[in-house]
């Protein structure tokens, strides 16, 4: 079993529903987010707690009724401020949606086409709006009879809202462009995680997939995670480790050796250091 994917190239829901929900608790395998990305957009709604978000080479803290909305093929990751947040994700593909709709279109194109880009960061006091998410989030988590169309009208409602508050702004051409450059390269390197991450990786390894110097991509990488590249490589490998804890069915040694560690003892000792407790007792949390 390989870890959920940094390139989420997946199904969403239903092929006639394409949404899907998420309740992220301390619980959770990804209750500290890897760096991913995927084609639909997301809305991240901070329950309770906090969460800091980076977004390409933004970043992003929002606290609870705070909204974060990230649009398609943003590189985003990140962790929650305590460990006592909740926060909740839905992830649905706009185009799809939105399908035929003749009514809503011209409104809509532009931001389908990046020539509109909604805002970041929300913020829960914002006029209209947390009560449609919190009405969208609910219908999704209950999926009680008729909970698509609700789903489907609060979409267009948070949509609406966007546009008649100016919750956007138009993008800076000359930023884009440099910002895009930087990002795909850092893509390469996440993508040569996923792909690799139960295999022996070395610095230059995750720098040549960059196409950058080993000094250069460190100081690049940092900046953009915030941690040191071997440092992400071995919180990623503890996060797909936690997804296989959770899944119960394999045994602490398998499960070191599955996600790249040969030494038995240091990937206990690792794993403590990331979560802080044995990779054991995570287990027995997770099931109980």
């Amino acid at each position: 079993m390989k870890h959920e994917g940094y390139n989420e190239f997946r199904t969403r829901g239903r092929f006639d529903f394409p949404i899907e929900f998420h309740h992220v608790d301390r619980n959770h395998p990804r209750f500290h987010m890897p760096y991913h990305w995927h084609i639909e957009y997301e809305i991240v709604y901070i329950v309770r707690g906090g969460l800091t978000l980076s977004l390409n080479e933004d970043v992003v803290t929002a606290q609870t009724g705070d909204i974060i909305f990230i649009r398609d093929g943003i590189v985003h990751g990140g962790a929650p401020l305590d460990e006592e947040t909740v926060y909740e994700c839905i992830v649905f593909d706009l185009k799809k949606l939105l399908q035929g709709s003749q009514t809503t279109g011209a409104r809509v194109q532009p931001i389908l086409e990046h020539e509109l880009l909604i805002n970041k960061y929300i913020p829960g006091t914002t006029a209209d709006v947390p009560g449609m998410i919190a009405m969208l989030f609910a219908a999704m988590k209950e999926a009680y009879a008729g909970y698509e169309m609700v789903v489907t009208g609060m979409l267009y409602s948070f949509l609406g809202a966007v546009l008649r508050h100016g919750l956007c702004h138009a993008p800076n051409a000359a930023l884009r462009e440099s910002s895009r450059r930087r990002v795909m390269q850092l893509k390469k390197t996440f993508q040569l995680i996923d792909d690799a991450y139960d295999q022996p990786l070395t610095l230059g390894d995750l720098a040549a997939a960059a196409g950058l110097t080993p000094n250069y991509f460190c100081r690049f990488f940092q900046k953009i995670t915030h941690r040191s590249p071997i440092d992400y490589l071995n919180y990623y490998r503890i996060e797909a480790a936690c997804i296989r804890l959770a899944q119960g069915d394999e045994s602490i040694t398998e499960i070191a050796l599955a996600t790249g560690f040969n030494d038995i003892s240091y990937f206990i000792k690792t794993f403590r250091r990331y979560k802080g407790i044995s990779p054991l007792k995570y287990q027995k949390t997770i099931s109980s």
